[in-house]
């Protein structure tokens, strides 16, 4: 058995609901999860927003225009009056529920209730068209086995309890269908995964299940080798290792959340990233293979901050570091990259949320200075340090551009240079043309 994960674009459609369709009928007795249609979440968002403000007329606005998106759908999609209508009854349910909320106090816990609704409405539809199509498939709803412990991760114990009862009340199915990212909380209210989502869900249920693989299929035949948007002639990356995709997913290439395929790594299970749009693509694969000796792909991640301490205070004394690195504790705020000195340390962070707090409280240990719009230049491969040459190359690349900041040897898979939002496509650029195109 294998799990099936299909993005919000890839069902954002009637067209591409029949794509999908066509693509999971004949391929085995699999679980497809899927994600809301691409926009709904974020209607669902802005429903909720103007409840928050108590702007009733605001919220109904949003309501009806989203319903009419679906009906549109509805009308396209199906052939028969019966499956039009049981669809159309299903939809109209949801928005009617949605609709409920405008007369109560509006909380973080109802808007988790209408951000369900995303999901619950494409299952519903791809359901009822499968159904339509003579398709044997069985609804597994996720909040019948999705649930978080009071960590909020996901209870493995009870979530393969569950699916395993459900699988055997529905045996004689031909094909499982369940909804991404929605879940109950340890307490039994709706909730969601948030971290990774739909592709979360994928690979928690295929780790319980002890999947043969899991599939996330998008709009994207796999992790590029760099970014599209800025490099010419990207072509995808055939097979990673679960820490290099770790890696680049962390650092921009946000095809993948970095901790949703966790659950797939701890249990083994290849994970197969696919492009709806050309299904024949053959992809990227994920596994806890040994790496291979190259260098696999760039990814940028931007809006760094670079801030660096400097203190004659530090020269061969004990405890600073740790007393430095408590201020971010402190303030909740999570470091990327970190270059130490005799006299000084340089670290990064993604975020300027109580930046001005931040460096209030370093100034106490040393002169801060802060450098904005910077980026960080990921390199991921098979960068353990014996494998000669390979940083080095990566460094030639960047001869002509100027380095903020240099990180190696935390990661065997990793190697980050720290430069300025106004070098980014050229630094970008450099690597490719040095490491993908000799």
């Amino acid at each position: 058995m294998k799990v099936l994960k299909f993005g919000g674009t890839s069902v954002g459609s009637a067209q591409r609901i029949k794509n999908v369709a066509q693509l999971i009928a004949n391929r085995g007795k699999n679980i497809v999860v899927l994600s809301a249609m691409s926009g709904t979440t974020n209607s669902l968002v802005e429903i909720s927003d103007y409840l928050y403000k108590r702007n009733i007329e605001g919220a109904k606005e949003i309501i009806n225009a989203l319903e009419n998106k679906y009906r549109a759908v509805i009308d396209e999609l199906f052939d028969t009056e019966e499956f039009k209508m049981l669809a159309q009854n299903e939809i109209r349910d949801c928005f009617n529920y949605i609709r409920s909320f405008s007369k109560d106090i509006f909380t973080l816990f109802e808007e988790k209730e209408i951000l369900s609704r995303g999901e619950i409405m494409s299952v519903a539809l791809m359901y009822h068209y499968l159904r339509e199509k003579h398709v044997d498939v069985a609804m597994l709803p996720a909040l019948d086995f999705m649930k978080t412990d009071k960590n909020n991760e996901p209870d493995t114990q009870y979530i393969k309890q569950k699916l395993e009862t459900l699988l055997e009340r529905n045996a004689d199915a031909s094909l499982y269908l369940t909804h991404g990212y929605i879940c109950r909380n340890a307490y039994g209210e709706i909730d969601n995964l948030r971290r990774g989502g739909s592709d979360l869900t994928a690979s928690v249920i295929g780790a319980a299940l002890g999947a043969d693989e899991i599939e996330i299929w998008t709009d994207i035949d796999g992790m590029h080798n760099n970014d599209p948007r800025f490099v010419e002639g990207t072509r995808p990356v055939d097979e990673l290792h679960f820490e290099e995709a770790a890696e680049l997913a962390y650092f921009g290439a946000k095809i993948l959340h970095p901790t949703c395929v966790l659950p797939a790594k701890l249990n083994n299970i290849p994970v197969r990233l696919l492009n709806t749009m050309d299904p024949e693509a053959r992809g990227t694969v994920i596994y806890n293979t040994v790496p291979s000796r190259r260098i696999k792909a760039v990814a940028a991640k931007d809006d760094i901050t670079a801030i660096k301490i400097k203190s004659s205070r530090m020269l061969l004394a004990y405890g600073f570091l740790r007393k430095v690195f408590e201020i971010f504790e402190t303030h909740k705020t999570s470091i990327d990259m970190i270059a130490t000195s005799e006299v000084g340390v340089s670290v990064t962070v993604d975020s300027t949320k109580g930046l001005d707090d931040i460096v209030n409280d370093l100034k106490k240990f040393g002169t801060v200075t802060i450098d904005h719009d910077m980026v960080i230049i990921c390199v991921v491969g098979d960068l353990e340090w014996h494998n000669t040459g390979f940083e080095t190359r990566a460094m030639e690349a960047l001869k002509d551009i100027p380095v903020r900041m240099i990180s190696y040897g935390g990661s065997n898979y990793n190697i980050s240079f720290l430069v300025s939002k106004n070098d980014k496509v050229k630094a970008l650029n450099a690597l490719s043309d040095k490491l993908f195109k000799n």
